[in-house]
């Protein structure tokens, strides 16, 4: 059933810069909705990640439509929902929980769309032989996923975690067949960057709470593209290092956009303009670094 009036959140660590509540909210008004985006951030209730569950189920209670979930926990809300999506139930990582009319919480994944549509968008010619992802938690399971859904030849995941990246590896070589995703440890980042085509940035390293950057600039040439997943800076610092240095860039910006219409679209059953999305978030980040 289509309604006019909707409340959602969204569920993370060190979430008060998020964007996400405007962009949401700006569609919604230009669509004639009544629609309330929460923050509920771990850190501020001063909460272990491992609470999701009683967070979600206290939403579903105290009437919310949906969650949007962001890191830490796309992969610790999974064990406390009724269902997944099959592409969250591929992935193991869900970023987006619908409530049903039936009190039901179902976990979607909207960020591999979300990535796909900013990285066909944003780097339209970008060799995709091999690629090496940083970060194999909940979004790099999706932008992997995205990659190889593009035609990426290969993808080596590096993660400081040994096992998660061979997990996710693994899962991708079942998925879209053998040898098509690798796994590595930090120590292989200088090696694998040398021989790649591009790079993939799916660490929280870069965003507000967690500055710096997640590699030595030294790895980077002007041949080699540079995807970011972080879009709190929109310019993080790794992009802002890597235009310098000649390379092709993208920022987090499009996934955030593409990722959020499709949540939109889950929680309320219309089409968001991601167009006019994405001159939103410009103008909002825009906002954010002029300090108004």
């Amino acid at each position: 059933m289509v309604k006019d009036s909707y409340l959602v959140g969204l569920i993370g660590a060190g979430i008060g810069p998020s964007l996400s509540p405007a962009l949401h909210e700006r569609e919604a008004d230009r669509q004639g909705l009544r629609y309330l985006y929460r923050l509920i951030d771990i850190d501020a209730l001063g909460v272990a990640p491992e609470a999701v569950g009683d967070l979600v189920r206290a939403a579903r209670d105290l009437g919310f439509d949906g969650l949007n979930i962001t890191h830490p926990c796309k992969q610790l809300v999974i064990e406390h929902l009724d269902g997944l999506a099959p592409q969250a139930e591929a992935l193991g990582a869900v970023n987006t929980v619908v409530f049903d009319g039936g009190g039901r919480a179902i976990g979607h994944n909207t960020d591999v769309t979300g990535f796909a549509a900013s990285f066909a968008r944003g780097l339209p010619d970008a060799r995709l032989e091999r690629v090496v992802q940083l970060g194999a938690g909940g979004a790099g399971a999706a932008v992997a996923h995205a990659l190889l859904t593009l035609g990426a030849g290969s993808v080596t995941v590096v993660d400081a975690l040994p096992d998660r990246a061979a997990s996710l590896a693994a899962g991708l070589n079942r998925q879209f067949g053998a040898g098509r995703a690798d796994a590595g440890g930090p120590e292989r980042l200088a090696a694998l960057l040398a021989g790649a085509d591009g790079v993939v940035h799916a660490t929280p390293t870069g965003m507000a709470a967690h500055p710096g950057l997640p590699f030595a600039v030294e790895l980077l040439r002007p041949s080699l593209w540079v995807a970011e997943v972080v879009y709190r800076p929109l310019e993080t610092e790794l992009l802002r290092v890597a235009r310098g240095v000649g390379c092709a860039v993208l920022d987090g910006g499009g996934m955030a956009v593409f990722q959020a219409a499709d949540a939109f679209r889950l929680f309320t059953g219309r089409e968001a303009d991601a167009s006019r999305m994405l001159v939103d978030i410009s103008e909002l980040a825009g906002s954010l670094r002029a300090g108004t």
